[in-house]
C-alpha cells in the first residue's frame, strides 16, 4: 500500500516537474516570477468557485487563472498603474476573497494540502490532469518555440518578422495558468512559483545555451521532486516544502559549481 502511494507521487511529480522545467526557463528569461506567483495567489479564488458551482477544483482554479490573465492585460493596456501594482492589488483581492467565500461554506475541506501541496495524496484522475495538461503545455511550446525564443531575446526583432508577440504573451500566461492548476497539489499555490523559477535559475548557471537550459532545468526539477517526495515520504514533512528546499539545495550547489568552473577557468 505504502509502496503504490509513493510510485503514484513519484510518477505524479515527474510529469509537474518536466513542464516546470520547460516553462521555468521562460518564466526567468521573461521575469514573470512576479505574475506567477500573483496567478497561484488568485487560484484560491477558483478553489471556491470550484466548490460552490461543483464544477470541481481544477476547473475552477483554470477559470479564476484565466480571467486574471485577461483583466491584466486589460488593466495594463489601459496604463492605469504599473504592472507590479497591478498584479499585488489582484492577487491579494482574489486571495482574500477565496479565503473568505471558503471560511463562509459549510464543506469540510483540506485548505493545508491546497496551501503547501500533498502529493502523496494524489489520486488517479489529478495525475490525469497532470500529463494531459502538461502534454497541452509542451506541444503548445513545442510549436511556438522559435517564435517564443525570439520574442524572448529581442521583442521589436520579433514585431519586425511579424511575430504576434502579443498573442504569444497571451499564450504565456495561459499555459502558466495550466501550470497551477496541475501543479497547485504538489507543491501548493503558496510554493508553486517556486518550482518554476528555481530549477530554470539553477539551470542558468550552467546551460550554454536556450535548449541546454531547458534540459537542464527538466532534469533538476526531477531531481528536486524526486528527493523532496522521498523526503516527504520519509520524515512525514509536507510535500511541497519539502521539494522547494531539495531545489533550494541544488541551486545552491549550482551557484558554487558556476563560481568554481568560472574561476579555473
Amino acid at each position: 500500500m505504502l509502496e503504490s502511494i509513493l510510485v503514484s507521487a513519484l510518477f505524479a511529480g515527474i510529469g509537474i516537474a518536466i513542464i516546470a522545467g520547460v516553462m521555468g526557463c521562460f518564466v526567468v528569461w521573461r521575469n514573470m516570477a512576479y505574475f506567477g506567483d500573483s496567478l497561484a495567489h488568485s487560484s484560491l479564488l477558483g478553489i471556491a468557485l470550484g466548490l460552490i458551482c461543483s464544477i470541481g477544483a481544477n476547473i475552477g482554479i483554470l477559470l479564476v487563472c484565466l480571467i486574471f490573465a485577461l483583466v491584466l492585460v486589460f488593466l495594463q493596456q489601459k496604463r492605469i498603474l504599473a504592472t507590479d501594482t497591478l498584479l499585488g492589488i489582484l492577487s491579494h483581492s482574489a486571495l482574500s476573497i477565496g479565503m473568505v467565500v471558503i471560511s463562509l461554506l459549510e464543506i469540510r475541506f483540506n485548505l493545508h494540502s491546497y496551501l503547501f501541496g500533498d502529493i502523496l495524496t494524489v489520486m488517479v484522475n489529478e495525475i490525469y490532469w497532470i500529463y494531459g495538461g502538461g502534454l497541452i503545455v509542451l506541444l503548445l511550446i513545442f510549436l511556438n518555440w522559435n517564435s517564443l525564443i525570439l520574442m524572448t531575446i529581442n521583442e521589436d526583432l520579433a514585431k519586425s518578422e511579424k511575430i504576434k508577440t502579443f498573442k504569444l504573451q497571451l499564450l504565456l500566461m495561459a499555459l502558466m495558468a495550466i501550470f497551477v492548476v496541475i501543479s497547485i497539489r504538489v507543491v501548493g499555490l503558496l510554493l508553486v512559483t517556486s518550482m518554476l523559477i528555481i530549477p530554470a535559475a539553477s539551470a542558468r548557471q550552467i546551460a550554454k545555451s536556450p535548449e541546454s537550459m531547458v534540459v537542464i532545468s527538466v532534469i533538476i526539477a526531477i531531481l528536486s521532486l524526486v528527493i523532496g517526495i522521498l523526503i516527504s515520504f520519509k520524515l512525514d514533512t509536507p510535500s511541497g516544502p519539502s521539494v522547494v528546499v531539495s531545489s533550494s539545495i541544488i541551486f545552491v550547489l549550482s551557484l558554487l559549481f558556476s563560481k568554481t568552473f568560472i574561476s579555473s577557468s
